[in-house]
């Protein structure tokens, strides 16, 4: 019985703490800076006429397997859209529009893409991160990539070492956190460095919470309001898996489902909530386009082409 009251009062204070956390927190920083020149000489640069964003073929089986794969995520964090295999053309839109916006004209874009001749040859060639970590961390990166392919098992990520977003899921708010996490990266002067820290305790908090500031801050300046509200209720609850990540190893058994229900619910209540508070635009927005793309004022709703 003990054992039980222990229990209840270790998930009430989570719950507690996380929610206060979350609701009180600014999270986006105002106003929005939109980097410029990001990208050094020495980055990684895509060859003379390769796309910045490919989309892998469809393939239904694959890709039928890949959502199966996938349920465990959808369900934690209650969105069908996560790891779908099927990317739409809004999400690549927003995507592009984020990258032109931020100046980074080099990053790859895998769009449900399984190339792992094309990962190698970046990790060789990006000159940008040092050596002993490429063929290290690196190494492992991709050969992670190719035996166990996103196209598969989901997984939408960045990396580092090879300058690579590659996407599995159709919302918008994920694609900009991971090219929030590429700009990021761009801004460091050691990358290789900057990426392996991510293995210390809390690192990875850190650097997910500025990927997800940077986001939510992107659409806030954009005035995209709806991609904004569905933001909050999918990046707050992704960013609680990863508090779950760093102190789930110091608990077994119960504990470790009690930890693991008292970080994503508070995440999605927060979220919600946080949500549930983004105020519409006015009707006569700010001109929010910038010298390096043209952006409609909201981009909920894109202009057809």
């Amino acid at each position: 019985m003990s054992s039980i009251c222990n229990y209840c009062r270790f998930f009430s204070r989570c719950l507690l703490f996380l929610l206060a956390f979350f609701l009180f927190s600014g999270c986006a920083s105002a106003p929005y800076k939109y980097s410029r020149s990001a990208e050094r000489p020495e980055s990684l640069t895509l060859r003379e006429g390769e796309r910045q964003i490919e989309t892998g073929r469809r393939c239904v089986p694959v890709d039928v397997v890949g959502n199966i794969c996938s349920v465990p995520t959808k369900i934690l964090l209650l969105d069908w859209r996560m790891d779908d295999h099927n990317v739409s053309s809004n999400t690549v839109e927003v995507l592009n529009q984020y990258l032109a916006a931020n100046e980074l004209n080099q990053v790859k874009v895998r769009i449900n893409q399984y190339a792992p001749g094309g990962e190698w040859s970046r990790l060789f060639r990006n000159k940008s991160v040092g050596a002993g970590w490429r063929y290290t961390l690196g190494f492992f990166s991709v050969i992670s990539y190719t035996v166990l392919p996103g196209r598969v098992f989901g997984g939408d990520n960045f990396n580092p070492y090879t300058d690579t977003i590659s996407l599995y899921s159709d919302h918008p708010a994920v694609a900009l956190h991971e090219a929030a996490h590429a700009r990021d990266a761009a801004q460091r002067t050691y990358r290789g460095s900057y990426g392996a820290l991510r293995m210390l305790p809390l690192v990875s908090l850190y650097q997910e919470s500025i990927a997800t500031g940077d986001a939510i801050g992107y659409l806030r300046a954009r005035k995209m309001t709806g991609t904004e509200r569905d933001a909050y209720g999918i990046l707050y609850p992704a960013f609680c898996t990863y508090i779950w990540g760093e102190a789930g190893t110091f608990y077994q058994g119960p504990e470790a489902f009690l930890f693991q229900i008292s970080v994503l619910i508070p995440g999605h209540i927060a979220g919600r909530v946080k949500g549930a508070l983004v105020r519409s635009p006015d009707k006569t927005p700010e001109n929010t386009s910038t010298n390096s793309v043209s952006v409609p004022a909201s981009a909920d709703k894109l202009p057809e082409k």
